[in-house]
């Protein structure tokens, strides 16, 4: 078998094998460019450039409460509805975070101009609020809120259960 060099040049291959030095202006553009692109960019496409990631980055700082909803949802899973410390500190923290929130809305969105100011707060408000609920909910599974007559009133009697149901079996 003899090894015989071929020169067949595919549309894609560079020809590289030229040794001279040429000058930056004697070279051809790079495949993909085009001179025309680059004159269209202008200062004023910069601006808007500019502009258009700050709206972008207000967006996902208003989406951010509501990002955080399936971590909560996870979070409180795993805590379970033991009274002990650390579901009582999971649930602290689910609602102290949202609340601070709340109150930090102002100084989050400062920089905010324009038409979609009141809808970005507006979103920000409600994933905060859906992160309180979420609390709410979780303190309310783990008998901490008082939603009974007798969580508050010393000669009200506690419900008691006539019937305990699990696993399709009643058990009384």
């Amino acid at each position: 078998m003899s090894l015989t060099k071929t020169n067949k040049k595919f549309k894609w291959a560079l020809d590289f094998s030229q040794k001279s030095r040429a000058s930056a202006s004697d070279l051809p553009s790079p495949p993909g460019y085009s001179q025309a692109a680059n004159a269209n960019y202008s200062e004023s496409s910069k601006e808007t450039d500019s502009n258009l990631l700050l709206i972008k980055k207000l967006w996902d700082v208003a989406l951010g409460p509501l990002k955080q909803v399936p971590m909560n949802l996870f979070i409180m899973y795993m805590a379970g509805n033991s009274i002990s410390i650390f579901p009582i500190m999971m649930v602290g923290m689910l609602i102290v975070r949202p609340i601070k929130a709340l109150f930090a809305t102002q100084s989050t969105f400062k920089m905010v101009e324009g038409t979609q100011a009141a809808g970005q707060k507006f979103v920000y408000f409600i994933g905060n609020i859906v992160n309180i609920l979420l609390a709410l909910y979780k303190c309310q599974s783990m008998g901490l809120l008082p939603t009974h007559s007798s969580d508050w009133l010393a000669f009200e009697e506690p419900l008691t259960r006539v019937e305990h149901i699990g696993g399709g079996i009643s058990m009384l």
